[in-house]
């Protein structure tokens, strides 16, 4: 065991002392140490809640004859880093959370782990840390939020106060009827009721075997998540005896096998950052045209909020994501041979799920769109790539042609929609918000919400290489790469430049010339950066590669 390193032998009695002095017993130093990696903070809905959880894993590490030892993570809440400063450091977090875990698992020699996490760059950080580790690991999340009622109506963070903002700014919505909506578009603990990063990323975990079957759609108040928890800190004491761990789980096939699920269920397009993240981790390389390899062959076969009206409860209901892994497999779909968390193939997990609604959970032959959730486009603008959720855009905005309003940071853009700048048939061009530029990538959640709000979801498209949240909805093409700061195409752009969008055809271009598009990068003046000194950002923009490899960070060679 790694444990026996600070546990055994004669040299160790000091380490032993100290165990000591926190009321461990000799016989729990003979044991597998686990730790358990707990994000849970006052300060995300999703997390609040993880310490009762954390209890819950302790007990079934004990129960199957381990010592659970707890240590935290930190977490960023997204929606209240949303639209300001702060939220330059939401993606930037991911790579401090799977650093920061190597640290004190490394430091301090833990068997195994069981990662407790919910919202949305603390599940990839910590699913990279175990990829990167390759300790035994379960990881754990703390399960949706339930749906919120807004005037009798479902209700969620962004269908509700989000896309509230705009429709109040339009004079739709009075302001007394935005307080009621915020009061209650949010009524329990748990990451936000949508298909959003967050809820996303706990449903692939499954798919990638790292997760329990339940753990994407068990709602965060239920029992059934503290009996989820349990299980977890049992099982992982199976994979230490098997010598089961994280990168014989989390191979090429099963990361397929997330990009399928994620096409079916029209997850986040930050998946499309996190998963070649993880993947990196376990020494794979996992391309953004995997992604539209695959999302031209599977269906999208829920609507979840933002694309549609279901939430993650009604997922829940319908039978889960184990019911539609079923699905998918019964078309032949997954590799679901895959070794999983459970010891099992993913195939014996979910082979006695089945669809209890299938108006929630369609069937393959009657989809609600014939491709899946995410499309790749490239073009001039994005010759490495750019991508769409296109299971959230609107069908008279698949192909748009229109003028570039241009940007040069996301307060800008939010500002000009707020004050009624953009008009119909507009492209919302916003630059220098990519993950060396902005630094961090900042989501464009608030712009985007706004102008669903304004009921211009079907008259206005917006790009960027930045990112847009899991739950941003209408023709928002994100991660242009390569970004502008880095001398992209995209960083050329000027005012009433003609945009053209062909999301069927996979295509973004503006309508230049090359050599015209090669003149202007000439002329092209890099911006001073954003960040100096001595913050955490700078040294992350000086690290961070592109958006269309993970945005990971790389050590420097020379």
């Amino acid at each position: 065991m790694e444990s026996s390193q600070v546990t055994q032998g004669i040299a160790r009695a000091p380490h032993r002392s100290l165990f000591y002095a926190m009321g461990y017993a000799p016989e729990d130093l003979q044991k597998p140490l686990v730790a358990v990696v707990n994000a849970h903070n006052e300060i995300i809905p999703g997390h609040v809640h993880l310490d009762q959880l954390a209890q819950a894993v302790k007990l079934g590490i004990a129960a199957a004859g381990g010592t659970p030892i707890e240590f935290p993570a930190i977490g960023i809440c997204d929606g209240i880093a949303m639209n300001h400063t702060g939220m330059q450091y939401p993606l930037a977090s991911r790579e401090l959370i799977a650093d920061s875990i190597e640290a004190m698992m490394v430091g301090h020699k833990f068997d195994a782990m069981v990662l407790l996490g919910s919202c949305d760059k603390i599940v990839p950080g910590m699913l990279m840390a175990a990829a990167r580790l390759n300790l035994p690991a379960v990881f754990v999340g703390g399960g949706p939020m339930l749906t919120g009622r807004y005037k009798g109506a479902p209700a969620d963070l962004i269908k509700g106060p989000f896309e509230g903002v705009g429709a109040c700014a339009r004079g739709n919505l009075s302001e007394d009827d935005l307080t009621e909506m915020e009061r209650s578009s949010c009524p329990s603990c748990g990451s936000c009721a949508g298909v959003f990063t967050a809820n996303s990323m706990n449903c692939l975990a499954e798919a990638l075997g790292i997760g329990l079957p339940g753990n994407g759609t068990i709602p965060a108040p239920y029992g059934l998540r503290k009996a989820l928890a349990k299980k977890a800190g049992r099982q992982v004491m199976e994979m230490v005896k098997r010598n089961i761990r994280p990168r014989d789980i989390m191979t090429l096939k099963a990361f397929r096998n997330a990009i399928v699920l994620d096409m079916a269920i029209g997850g986040s397009t930050n998946t499309a950052l996190h998963l070649p993240a993880i993947a990196y981790e376990a020494d794979l390389d996992l391309n953004l045209q995997v992604f539209d390899e695959i999302s031209k062959k599977v269906p999208n076969i829920t609507k979840i909020s933002p694309s549609g009206d279901d939430r993650m409860e009604d997922l829940y209901g319908a039978g889960g994501i184990s019911a539609v892994l079923k699905e998918l497999d019964d078309a032949g779909f997954l590799e679901s041979d895959t070794i999983t968390v459970t010891g099992k193939t993913l195939q014996e997990n979910i082979a006695l799920a089945r669809v209890l609604n299938s108006e929630v959970i369609r069937p393959l032959d009657k989809p609600f769109h014939q491709e899946g959730g995410i499309a790749v486009l490239k073009g001039n603008i994005a010759p490495q790539g750019a991508v769409v959720k296109q299971a959230a855009v609107a069908p008279e905005m698949l192909v748009h042609e229109g003028p570039a309003r241009v940007f040069k940071c996301e307060d800008d853009a939010f500002e000009a929609i707020m004050g009624g700048k953009i008009k119909k048939g507009d492209v919302v061009v916003i630059l220098y918000e990519g993950p060396k530029g902005g630094p961090g990538m900042r989501e464009m959640l608030s712009p985007t919400a706004a102008l669903c709000g304004m009921g211009l979801d079907k008259e206005v498209a917006l790009i960027t290489d930045g990112r847009f949240s899991g739950g941003s909805r209408g023709a928002a093409i994100g991660h242009v790469s390569p970004e502008a700061a880095e001398k992209g195409p995209v960083a050329v752009l000027r005012e009433g430049d003609i945009i053209r969008i062909d999301i069927p055809g996979r295509t973004l271009n503006v309508d230049l010339s090359d050599e015209e598009i090669a003149q202007r990068l000439q002329t092209w003046v890099k911006p001073a950066p954003r960040v100096l000194g001595k913050s955490y950002l700078a040294r992350y923009a000086s690290l961070v590669t592109s958006a269309s490899t993970g945005a990971v960070v790389k050590p420097r060679l020379d």
